[in-house]
């Protein structure tokens, strides 16, 4: 009798594991019609009604990480891949996981851990021409990236250069302005000296002052020259006053000499 109820049990059991699987074969059906309809939200809700009817299903798993990553949710992709890669041991299977992981990365822009997933991909499924072709590809945008940052790294250092060159050259003209300014300042001190020197020596009471000048000097005559100088003007201012008494004589007699001759 236990036997009985032992295999009753048994077919139960089978029974319910086949219609939970034909649930979740009707889920994944279902959300695969969505999926290709482009319907990637509703598809993602049959696909997780498919896993809880069957938690360990690689088919609804890894649908589910398509619909996420269609919907440009790369995060909860990832993670969905992911989990896979704990679980699964076929290596086709883990090269179809791990080139789907590749591609999230490379849209999240993680040039470098897409470039290891597509080589992790190759390793399982050594045949995937799209996975080589994807792995190229990241490869290219890796050298383009890094040209693109060494290009930018050398205008920064081009531009930094450029501003050095700038600030010498402001530094320049500024000392040159001061060494111009500083000769002009000491232009106008000197040529103010010279003219308060040359004020100075036009005082009069400075040219009063002034001692053993040379044409003072020549106008200087001695004692004794001013003496004979002196007499010369005398005996000449005699000669010119007997001139004048003599002039005067001779009009005075001609006069008496006309007056007779009236008479």
């Amino acid at each position: 009798m236990n036997k009985y109820i032992a295999l009753f049990i048994g077919l139960l059991c089978l029974f319910s594991l086949d219609a939970l699987a034909q649930k979740e074969r009707k889920f994944i059906r279902k959300g695969n019609g969505l999926f290709e309809g482009n319907e990637y939200e509703n598809s993602e809700v049959e696909y997780r009604k498919a896993l809880d009817k069957k938690i360990n299903s690689y088919e609804a798993g890894f649908n589910l990480g398509d619909a996420l990553y269609k919907q440009k949710k790369y995060d909860e992709a990832l993670k969905q891949y992911q989990a896979l890669t704990a679980t699964e041991k076929d290596p086709k299977k883990l090269g179809e996981i791990y080139h789907n992981i590749g591609n999230t990365l490379l849209m999240n822009r993680k040039i470098d851990e897409s470039i290891e997933a597509y080589k992790e991909s190759l390793r399982n499924f050594p045949n995937s021409k799209e996975t080589k072709y994807n792995l190229e590809y990241a490869k290219k945008m890796k050298q383009k990236e890094e040209e693109k940052k060494k290009k930018q790294d050398q205008n920064k250092d081009k531009n930094k250069n450029q501003d050095k060159k700038d600030q010498n050259k402001d530094q320049n003209k500024k000392d040159q302005n001061k060494d111009q300014d500083k000769k002009d300042q000491n232009k106008k001190d000197q040529d103010k000296k010279d003219q308060d020197k040359k004020d100075q020596k036009d005082k009069p009471e400075n040219q009063d002052k002034k001692k053993g000048d040379p044409e003072e000097q020549q106008n200087k005559i001695s004692e004794q020259d001013a003496k004979r100088l002196l007499e010369a003007l005398e005996n000449d201012e005699k000669k010119v006053q007997e001139k004048v008494q003599k002039a005067k004589a001779v009009a005075q007699k001609a006069k008496r000499s006309k007056i007779k001759k009236d008479w």
